[in-house]
């Protein structure tokens, strides 16, 4: 019995077999059918001793069914397809790349790594609209052929959404003209929420400042605040969204006015800075689209150092941001720069301040943060003043604790300890240690204004409608 092997030639390779054949067979113009397939008459020839020779299997292409020097082992592939599903999974394929080459040594091209993924159905989770729907008309026509449902469902989850982007803005001309910041609820680390806070220059698209809090806070953006003002100096403006830390408005008032100001924008103020606000994402586009960025590539790399904790996360922050900046900012070089001179590190600690209203109780003493403190004067001596008196404590970036009273008296505050260190009856005195002199503002520092005294009555009258400051 003869066992006769099915030949199969592909599109060009049957043309080119039934003009042969029939040139041939008939007997047939070689000119012409060099001029049908596009050849030289030479090749007419050799077509012609193989069709001769080999029959139909003459016009398989030499290359069918090997494979080009420049795939990808196999086992390759295979690796990287184990590291994205369990280890790098949620990463776009670029940063993926970067980690395969820097972490697991595997040094491939972009596009390489793309079609490896995409033969598995695996889709970036920055993917295009556009190849989106590319992607999901190929399943569709997969979903038809597939043999049963459970093959259809399994390629459908791979499927990934992606958010409109947002509408372009001309960026601005300088450095520290516009520091765009804004706060990103979500789970970056831990299993738990918490939140980003980061500054955007809209000019360089550098990541001026970034702070990790449990939620977005005062605290927060005054950290990011501290970061701008230390490494590159005092902006010219901010822009942010109208969140009660930077702006409010006062109950029953029609327009918001001059008198709402928070003690974000007075610090602004103090220092210089414009700050201006949209209830538009849209507006500021350039920190929403940053927090794309991040939450796509952020959250692997603080799993990947495992980083469960917001002080350990912060610590990471300082190191990733620059590497972060020097692959994705703009040259600063290139670009002038409008930030002014770097104010002093007293004069930061003292703007960037918290305040908070008290009152005096029976001990002549006032309770903050569930702790009794005294009022001392620059000597270290105890002032008094009548129950129920009103005070500010006006706590300092740093922690330090000061007080206003009567609009024009600024005093140190002392924690009260709930039992004493030593007894005066029972330890021995080596020595009799002279008061340590507290620090007291200067008479020209802002808090000794009548701008900061208008602020501090503005504070007393609106407290309730204050909601970025602390119970």
């Amino acid at each position: 019995m003869i066992n006769i092997r099915r030949i199969d030639l592909r599109m060009a390779e049957q043309r080119k077999y039934e003009v042969i054949k029939k040139l041939v067979d008939e007997n047939g113009n070689k000119d012409r059918a060099a001029l049908t397939l596009g050849i030289t008459k030479r090749q007419v020839n050799r077509l012609i001793r193989s069709y001769k020779e080999k029959g139909k299997a003459a016009f398989i292409h030499g290359n069918r069914g090997r494979k080009p020097s420049t795939t990808t082992p196999e086992q390759i592939r295979q690796d990287v397809l184990d590291l994205y599903r369990n280890k790098y999974y949620d990463t776009n394929f670029v940063h993926f790349t970067e980690l395969l080459r820097n972490k697991e040594k595997i040094k491939l091209s972009v596009s390489c790594v793309t079609g490896i993924l995409e033969s598995e159905n695996i889709l970036s989770p920055k993917v295009t609209k556009q190849k989106k729907k590319r992607i999901k008309r190929q399943l569709e026509e997969e979903k038809k052929a597939a043999k049963d449902k459970k093959e259809a469902d399994k390629i459908q989850e791979n499927l990934v959404s992606v958010e409109d982007a947002h509408s372009r803005r001309p960026r601005c001309a300088y450095f520290g003209e516009m520091e765009q910041m804004d706060a990103s609820p979500y789970e970056w680390f831990g299993g738990f929420k918490s939140s980003l806070h980061i500054a955007v220059d809209d000019a360089t698209g550098r990541i001026t400042g970034a702070w990790f809090d449990r939620e977005e806070t005062l605290s927060g953006y005054y950290h990011i605040f501290h970061q701008i003002l230390t490494r590159y100096g005092i902006p010219y403006s901010f822009f942010t969204d109208r969140r009660t830390v930077f702006v409010y408005k006062k109950k029953k008032a029609p327009d918001i006015g001059e008198d709402t100001c928070t003690q974000f924008a007075y610090a602004c103020r103090q220092l210089g800075t414009k700050i201006e606000y949209s209830s538009v994402p849209q507006a500021k586009g350039r920190v929403e689209r940053m927090f794309q960025t991040l939450q796509s590539r952020l959250p692997v790399e603080l799993r990947l150092a495992g980083i469960t904790e917001i002080e350990a996360a912060n610590e990471f922050l300082d190191s990733y941001i620059n590497e972060f900046n020097a692959r994705f900012a703009l040259p600063v070089n290139g670009i002038k720069s409008v930030f002014e001179k770097q104010p002093s590190e007293e004069k930061i600690n003292l703007i960037l301040s918290v305040l908070t209203q008290r009152t005096v109780d029976s001990g002549h003493c006032i309770q903050f943060q569930k702790k009794h403190y005294r009022m001392l004067d620059g000597k270290s001596r105890q002032v008094h003043y009548r129950k129920g008196t009103k005070v500010m404590v006006i706590q300092a970036y740093d922690g330090g604790l000061y007080c206003c009273v009567n609009d024009k008296d600024i005093y140190a505050l002392e924690e009260i300890p709930v039992r004493a260190e030593k007894s005066k009856e029972f330890d021995i005195e080596t020595g009799k240690k002279e008061p340590k002199k507290r620090y007291i503002p200067p008479m020209d520092h802002p808090w000794r204004s009548k701008a900061f005294w208008k602020f501090v009555k503005m504070q007393e009258h609106h407290w309730d409608d204050m909601s970025d400051l602390p119970a």
